[in-house]
């Protein structure tokens, strides 16, 4: 699939949006932060564009939630379902089997149900499968969506959910306009297979070193890093780091103001 042209930034004026911060105020709050992560790459350009996994925007506690009260006596469904859906996508990929994230969802929950031998009904399986189309976002993130593109910074979704799974959610949560969507839908491979990190260097056009990337998960984390993209792991859940070796530095918080204060000390 050929890649959309790049969009011009959003008017964050519109009215489901809340400008928080205005003027060059919000520039100064994020460029010490971005730049210092740049400059431990030995890099000299600037933060030009920051791309996003879906879930340091998004909460998916929701989704989790709803599969174990799913089950009664199975109070950890979610957590094996949400570990399969991993397991499956890394699959596909390496067996070049790619198909779309819900689809690998709804294999993956029709999976850890039949190996506990659940029973659930059509109407709680359409449940579950719909909650991923009613994220919220997490407390901090239309705070952090503002100061970014009030720096002129380019925002982008770069997530294995689908386009329209980003958009919904997005859109719900009025901050649509915000962002560019690049779902792996555009290239048959799920991250950390370098065909997905590679969609934003070819949409944006730029150096990878000139674009920061923002995990929510640890291994998602050092798959960019490993691909060059100076990293910022939003590790919300607070859990074990992955016990790999990453080539560049990965700044971690359990929040976004990973990206705008803890490497200026914040």
């Amino acid at each position: 699939m050929e890649n959309s042209p790049a969009r011009p930034l959003p008017d964050h004026s519109h009215p489901t949006r809340r400008n928080l911060l205005k003027g060059g105020a919000a520039a100064l709050a994020l460029s010490s932060p971005l730049n210092h992560l740049l400059a431990a790459t030995g890099e000299g350009s600037a933060i030009k564009a920051v791309l996003f996994d879906g879930f340091p925007i998004f909460d998916p506690r929701s989704v989790l939630a709803a599969a174990n009260a799913a089950a009664p006596g199975s109070s950890d469904l979610g957590q094996a379902w949400f570990a399969k859906i991993f397991a499956y996508t890394w699959l596909r990929t390496v067996g070049g089997r790619y198909s779309d994230f819900l689809t690998v969802a709804e294999q993956a929950l029709d999976h850890v149900v039949a190996s506990r031998k659940l029973a659930l009904s059509a109407g709680q399986k359409a449940e579950l499968m719909g909650a991923w189309m009613q994220l919220k976002l997490w407390p901090d993130a239309a705070e952090t969506l503002d100061v970014l593109s009030a720096s002129g910074v380019r925002l982008a979704f770069l997530s294995n959910l689908s386009e329209e799974m980003l958009r919904t959610n997005a859109r719900a949560n009025g901050v649509e306009a915000a962002f560019d969507y690049l779902s792996t839908d555009r290239v048959g491979a799920f991250k950390p297979d370098p065909r997905a990190y590679q969609m934003g260097i070819d949409f944006y056009n730029l150096p990878k070193q000139s674009m920061a990337f923002c995990a929510f998960g640890g291994w998602d984390a050092v798959g960019a890093s490993w691909f060059g993209y100076p990293t910022a792991w939003i590790n919300r859940l607070n859990q074990q780091g992955e016990i790999l070796d990453a080539p560049g530095p990965i700044i971690e918080g359990n929040s976004l103001a990973a990206l705008l204060q803890l490497q200026s000390g914040g």
